[in-house]
């Protein structure tokens, strides 16, 4: 994945994301404090934000409105249809490709007939993830997706997204304000503070 972004989006309340970077990478880590602009920048490169010229592989999707990017977006809030099925959660999008091998790979086969609000939390994440990952996107983005665990938790889910990476051979960007799980998944990093990039893209050559 070759990603370039520019970006300066002014909020109301004063605060401003002013970046631009270039990196190479399969999963790119995005690091810093709550309130910084990490998931601004998830939305800029979603087009859920416009103010940003984003290329993704030589291709602009800056002209592009947000279901057109091919991008699946996995925010901290799971966001599922309460009146869907699991099935038709994953199912949803008009891209989606068959889920057997999706929900197997996270582990939701046996719940593909339940409701979300007989899900647990860490079950209704996976859920997201996997409605994302059917809908065939071309990248994923993932804002904070262990927030809230605890640790033995935190570490299946790190294990699961980097099975998910590989079983899909998806490029990703992985938004979280604790630098241990992103130098876990991500090969290059960048770091935001006050909205402006601290720290440039950094391949790290052991992997």
């Amino acid at each position: 994945m070759k990603l370039s972004v520019a970006a300066k989006i002014a909020r109301p309340n004063g605060f401003v994301l002013d970046v631009a970077f270039t990196c190479d990478t399969d999963v790119l880590g995005v690091v810093g404090p709550s309130g910084c602009g990490k998931s601004t920048l998830l939305d800029a490169i979603a087009g859920v934000e416009r103010g940003a010229v984003i290329t993704l592989d030589g291709t602009s999707l800056t002209p592009l409105p947000m279901h057109q990017r091919r991008i699946g977006y996995v925010t901290q809030d799971a966001l599922l249809f309460p009146h869907l099925s699991v099935r038709a959660n994953i199912a949803y999008s008009p891209f989606a490709r068959t889920i057997d091998d999706v929900a197997q790979t996270l582990g939701l086969t046996a719940l593909l007939d339940r409701m979300p609000r007989h899900l647990s939390g860490g079950e209704r994440r996976r859920v997201a993830l996997a409605r994302a990952l059917a809908a065939s996107p071309q990248l994923l983005l993932l804002d904070e997706p262990f927030n809230g665990l605890d640790d033995a938790r935190r570490a299946d889910a790190i294990a699961l997204v980097r099975d998910v990476h590989r079983a899909f051979a998806l490029p990703m960007v992985l938004v979280s304000h604790r630098r241990e799980e992103v130098d876990a998944l991500a090969t290059q990093v960048i770091a935001l503070e006050g909205g402006r990039l601290v720290a440039p893209a950094a391949s790290d050559p052991a992997r």
